[in-house]
């Protein structure tokens, strides 16, 4: 059976599923998958080098926003 975002085991009822990948250097980039969509990836063109964040609502599941903090040039 297929699970949500492509996880091993379903998520136990009134929890959300997700899967965040860090990627490695320049070959395969970073990707954040919540309740089977993907939120984050460089197919969508919206990760960046350093900390990659999506803030979602913890009750309804609903994505506020996505940013990226470059680390290595402040």
């Amino acid at each position: 059976p297929r699970h949500k975002c492509g996880n091993k085991k379903s998520c136990p009822q009134n929890h959300f599923a997700f899967k965040i990948i860090s990627g490695a250097a320049n070959v395969v980039g970073p990707s954040i998958c919540f309740n089977d969509m993907v939120l984050m990836s460089s197919v969508k063109n919206n990760v960046g080098r350093g900390l990659n964040i999506a803030l979602v609502n913890g009750t309804s599941g609903q994505l506020l926003k996505t940013d990226t903090f470059d680390m290595y040039s402040g």
